[in-house]
């Protein structure tokens, strides 16, 4: 499989007129090799010529992860006493990257490693290759559904225990507590991101912190988590509440149901990314709350969080068999409250399947 990851990643390459595609640990490293390593002052560096076996940059009491890899690699390994400047250099000398067009990641490739390539390459064109990495990872295969699947299993059962339990006066951390024991206990391998818990004025903010303020009857309570599997991420919102919520906020909360509902109707092949976002904020601006809607739709998910497709306006992407991303429009009502309703989207070839089943009408605790 990873080998065939590997051949195609060697053709997109070859389409974006990059010569070299160069990887730091991350999602992208394990999607080509199934090689995990922590990101440290230790660099670890691949690199896939277009035409040559690829090499990897590694410390030496790492590199037996190496020989467990299904694809075989040149390894330039270094001691912490030797330093990694050798290893840089032994490797751009082999691979002749001197003058060479090398694509890496934006967004996590760092400067050290930036540096050394430019040192060691002399006159190497270093540029983005987002591109052409997304157009592999982004069209999941039956393994990676798979995981997803169990990961969104237990992300939902881990939600369902967690606000069976709670009682008004727990604070927002105790909550966010909770939830990260009972998706480790129902088979998590980790976190996909730190839980959001908010609640009361708080959960007028999209990305706030869980804190020490205690839940009170009848304010919204946005809960946004997901746990991971094989390296695979779920990412489900719901919003709860203690008792009934106030006729205003009820009204809210419909709102957002219907329109997580348009952008799910929306999704399907050969639409474009675009128009699911379209679809849900019609239905909120419709309703009077457009100025409160303050992100995107929804984004791709997989191995990352946040990955291709980004489900915005302006992103003309056509969507095809086999994506899948979130749909989670919210109204956010400052100094108020807030509500986000999330499901997690697959695109078939007849339409979109929500992975995500947890029931989204509203039900107090």
């Amino acid at each position: 499989m990873h080998q065939k990851r590997v051949n195609c990643l060697i053709e997109q390459a070859k389409e974006h007129n990059l010569d070299v595609l160069a990887l730091v640990s991350g999602p992208n490293l394990f999607y080509f090799t199934d090689l995990s390593f922590h990101l440290s002052e230790r660099p670890v560096l691949v690199l896939f010529p277009i035409d040559d076996a690829p090499a990897i940059i590694v410390p030496t009491f790492e590199a037996v992860k190496v020989e467990d890899s299904s694809i075989e690699m040149n390894v330039f390994s270094y001691t912490d006493e030797e330093g990694y400047t050798a290893a840089f250099q032994e490797a751009c000398d082999r691979l002749r990257l001197a003058k060479r067009t090398i694509g890496a990641e934006a967004f996590r490739m760092r400067m050290v490693e930036v540096k050394l390539l430019e040192q060691y390459a002399p006159g190497c064109n270093i540029l983005p290759a987002e591109e052409a990495l997304a157009q592999l990872r982004m069209h999941k295969d039956q393994f990676e559904l798979e995981q997803m699947r169990r990961a969104i299993d237990i992300t939902e059962k881990a939600l369902r225990d967690t606000m069976s339990q709670v009682e008004v006066g727990w604070t927002e951390r105790e909550v966010a507590a909770l939830l990260k024991t009972k998706m480790f206990q129902r088979g998590g391998e980790g976190m996909a991101f730190s839980p959001i818990v908010v609640a009361g004025p708080n959960a007028a903010l999209p990305h706030a912190t869980p804190g020490d303020r205690p839940i009170q009857p009848g304010e919204t309570i946005v809960v946004d988590c997901g746990a991971i599997l094989g390296g695979y991420a779920a990412d489900i919102t719901r919003t709860f509440a203690f008792g009934e919520l106030g006729p205003d906020m009820a009204h809210i909360y419909e709102v957002v149901r219907a329109a997580n509902a348009a952008g799910r109707a929306q999704a399907g092949p050969r639409t474009p990314a675009e128009e699911v976002d379209r679809a849900a904020r019609k239905v909120i601006e419709e309703a009077g709350y457009g100025e409160y809607f303050k992100h995107r739709t929804g984004h791709g998910l997989g191995l990352d969080v946040h990955e291709p497709p980004y489900i915005v306006e302006g992103n003309e992407r056509i969507l095809k068999p086999g994506m899948t991303f979130t749909v989670e429009p919210g109204i956010y009502l400052p100094g108020q409250g807030g509500v986000r309703i999330e499901d997690d989207v697959l695109v078939t070839e007849d339409g979109a399947e929500s992975l995500t089943m947890f029931p989204r009408e509203f039900a107090g605790l």
